[in-house]
């Protein structure tokens, strides 16, 4: 019955023991892109540093990321689309995972990423413009010609209206939200500050989720993790509850015990109650099943019999089970009404 009522509010149940542990759940970490944001970055500012003008940076840019899959670089193809640019062939393309990507277009070496890895490239990066966008919520990408400093991208994935009141239902339950980003701490904190999450991990790398996980768990927290990317399925294993996004990747909906099926933070919502309402449940229906086996076994062994003269037909106790397991029944049957 919960696992029908949890699918007829947007929430699959693929492992009960973690339908059980979601009611003791206390620290939700959540992966900021598609799940607390919509998962589909714009390029919102072009920042230029150089003579090349706008239209220009965008294709180049747009030229390498193409042969990218991260979804920042996505935002800067678009947006090269939308201006109907042409793109040009990009050739000895590298992109080391969450730092940025490198390719020559028409001879010239472009270089995109964040400030680490300009300058492990050999250029500076100016850090002073960089903050001005960070403190709007908008993520930097520095872009190097021919190891120049060119531009820098500013690139915000909107958040998504459900999170706000989100956030603060999960807060008003007791769980601590923590917000998982790569992005630079400024950006991530202005985002936070809008969404009213008080606790932020910045400039995490893919990998380090795994870890992060496991220091809050050996904190002695009860740990669920939200995620929708393949990048997310360690973690989403390694949580007390991993929470697969609907609207996310296979592989990431195959790691984690919950799926929620519209894709946002209500349904984490809504997966909660679910399990209080269950975890309820089950306590009466076992209080069900005591009494009527208290209360009829004695009977049934004589205990009346001395003082009463009292003995239980068989007739009486095969009613008495059969009621049993009607009450336990008709108890799990209420969940169908629970308000999620």
């Amino acid at each position: 019955v919960a696992v029908g009522r949890g699918a007829q509010a947007g929430v699959l149940v693929k492992d009960a023991e973690a339908l059980e542990r979601m009611e003791r759940v206390d620290t939700l970490l959540v992966d900021k892109t598609g799940t607390l944001t919509q998962g589909r970055p714009e390029l919102t500012d072009v920042v230029r540093l150089s003579d090349t003008l706008e239209p220009e940076l965008i294709r180049l840019a747009a030229s390498v990321e193409r042969a990218s899959e991260h979804p920042l670089g996505a935002a800067i193809v678009r947006a090269a689309e939308a201006r109907n640019l042409t793109l040009a062939p990009v050739s000895d393309f590298d992109s080391p995972t969450g730092r940025g990507a490198t390719g020559v277009v028409e001879g010239r070496r472009v270089a995109l990423g964040n400030a680490r890895f300009l300058q492990e490239l050999g250029v500076k990066a100016d850090d002073v413009t960089a903050d001005r966008l960070r403190s709007e919520g908008a993520t930097a990408i520095f872009m190097a010609i021919d190891d120049t400093l060119a531009a820098v991208f500013a690139i915000a994935d909107p958040v998504k209206p459900t999170t706000p009141a989100a956030v603060a239902s999960l807060k008003r339950l007791g769980v601590k939200v923590v917000m998982l980003t790569g992005d630079n701490r400024t950006t991530a904190l202005a985002v936070a500050r809008g969404l009213g999450i008080d606790h932020v991990e910045a400039e995490v790398l893919p990998d380090a989720k795994v870890s992060i996980v496991k220091r809050y768990r050996e904190e002695g927290r009860i740990v669920a993790m939200a995620g929708d990317g393949v990048n997310d399925a360690p973690a989403l294993a390694a949580a007390d509850v991993g929470l697969a996004m609907g609207t996310g990747t296979d592989v990431a909906m195959q790691s984690a015990g919950v799926t929620l099926l519209t894709g946002d933070l209500n349904g984490i919502v809504r997966a909660r109650t679910l399990s209080r309402a269950t975890m309820g449940n089950i306590r009466q229906n076992l209080f069900f099943a005591f009494a009527y086996n208290a209360l009829g076994v004695p009977v049934a062994a004589g205990v009346l019999y001395p003082a009463f003269g009292l003995l239980m037909s068989p007739i009486i106790a095969a009613a008495a089970m059969a009621l049993s397991s009607v009450s336990v029944i008709t108890n799990a049957a209420r969940l169908r009404n629970a308000r999620l």
